[in-house]
């Protein structure tokens, strides 16, 4: 069919969209040209800053099983964050993280539960990462897997939390999640994960993780490309280009 007939066929059964910014999703567009042969880049964030902090443990467990399977990884300290709005976005742990952020293709993000929720330290680490950074966003189209640790019983208020916050960064949220009870029970001295039904959970939320990335990683700007935004990019344009010199 001719670009012609699209567009007279879209006005007449869609006369509320824009033919020239409406796109159909292929599957060509939807296959990478070059394929990244690097190894997947991998940010972990965790929760806690005490010095036995089990968010911590889960996470450095996951960073093994992830180099295991062939990914890079960094982990951030946030030790020393300031609280968001607190400090200024120059202050040297806010661009370490920000430019962690840009630098991975996938996260984790493990949390204690404190009080029914995921902790302070977790969401001011989120709440630093902005939704944009110039023409850059940071956690646009990466994949995200969620972790947390409890005291108690287990629980899932932290991860689900967690998620609500990953679909509002724009990340691409792994099904699978670990919910690891009773941490203290779960680690020896040396702070490894002793083996159980939880650490397999760990293993397999990893490889899940793992597989998104790759699955995902060359075409993401295509997956989170969105009609709306163009629209609205296209509207920027033209006001800016068509406005009356000063």
């Amino acid at each position: 069919m001719s670009v012609l007939l699209v567009a007279d066929r879209l006005a007449a059964e869609l006369p509320n969209i824009d033919p020239a910014l409406f796109a159909a999703p292929t599957s060509a567009a939807l296959k990478s040209a070059t394929p990244s042969t690097h190894a997947p880049r991998i940010l972990l964030l965790y929760g806690s800053v005490r010095e036995r902090s089990y968010s911590r443990l889960v996470s450095e467990e996951a960073a093994r099983l992830l180099r295991a399977m062939g990914a890079e990884t960094r982990t951030f300290d946030p030790s020393g964050l300031p609280l968001p709005d607190d400090a200024p976005d120059s202050h040297p742990k806010v661009q370490q993280l920000r430019q962690l952020a840009q630098w991975a293709e996938g996260m984790v993000w493990t949390s204690p539960e404190r009080h029914g929720a995921m902790t302070g330290i977790m969401k001011a680490q989120i709440d630093w990462i902005p939704l944009a950074d110039g023409a850059v966003r940071p956690t646009q189209g990466k994949t995200l897997a969620v972790m947390q640790v409890s005291g108690g019983s287990q629980s899932f208020n932290a991860v689900n939390q967690m998620r609500v916050l990953g679909r509002w960064m724009r990340m691409l949220t792994i099904p699978n999640q670990s919910s690891v009870a009773k941490a203290f029970q779960e680690f020896d001295e040396a702070g490894r994960m002793h083996p159980s039904a939880y650490y397999d959970r760990v293993v397999d939320v990893m490889e899940e993780l793992l597989k998104f990335t790759l699955l995902t990683r060359d075409v993401s700007p295509q997956l989170v490309n969105r009609y709306s935004e163009r629209k609205e990019s296209a509207e920027a344009l033209s006001k800016r280009v068509n406005q009356r010199a000063l």
